[in-house]
């Protein structure tokens, strides 16, 4: 694994493989659980779940943004391996997960920047192709994904429980 690093005028961002169990990734994912919560209330419409084995080096990455040494974003990649998902979306796939960027840092490219770097891991990994879920009310990162080449697929797994509150979108590598 490397960092990156991005020099755009005077701020700096590096992104980073970092520990899922880390006190870095606990503060970021607690962030985003309390915005997802809040942005969705209803029940069953958040989708947490995400084990540091998924994210291991050889499975997937956890990685976390860094402008000007401070954490403000994060993403996970995890390879599909349960039989029913790779029966629905296809084998060699890979599913991006806890995207966040912090409010202060949006705007700024911090969450393009991530996701270029995931799709660099996919690739080290084999995968030929990237899943995931967003929500029906966050705008903009259905626009992020949007702009990424991802394109609108029927929902899978678990978030065919949620397709009022949901979005899947999936990209060919």
């Amino acid at each position: 694994m490397f960092a990156r690093t991005v020099t755009r005028s005077e701020d700096t961002l590096e992104i980073a493989p970092e520990a899922l169990a880390g006190a870095v990734a606990a503060a970021l994912i607690a962030d985003l659980n309390a915005e997802l919560s809040a942005l969705y209330p209803e029940p069953g419409a958040t989708h947490f779940h995400l084990d540091p084995g998924e994210v291991a080096p050889g499975a997937g990455a956890f990685l976390v943004a860094r402008l000007r040494g401070r954490p403000v974003g994060c993403g996970a990649l995890r390879r599909l391996r349960e039989a029913m998902l790779v029966r629905e979306v296809g084998p060699r796939v890979g599913e991006l997960k806890r995207m966040y960027v912090a409010p202060e840092a949006r705007g700024l490219g911090i969450g393009r920047a991530l996701l270029v770097r995931l799709e660099a891991e996919a690739r080290t990994l084999g995968l030929e192709r990237l899943v995931l879920e967003t929500g029906t009310r966050q705008t903009e990162a259905l626009a992020l994904y949007r702009r990424a080449g991802f394109t609108d697929i029927p929902p899978y797994g678990e978030y065919a429980a949620s397709v009022t509150t949901s979005v899947c979108l999936t990209k060919a590598l």
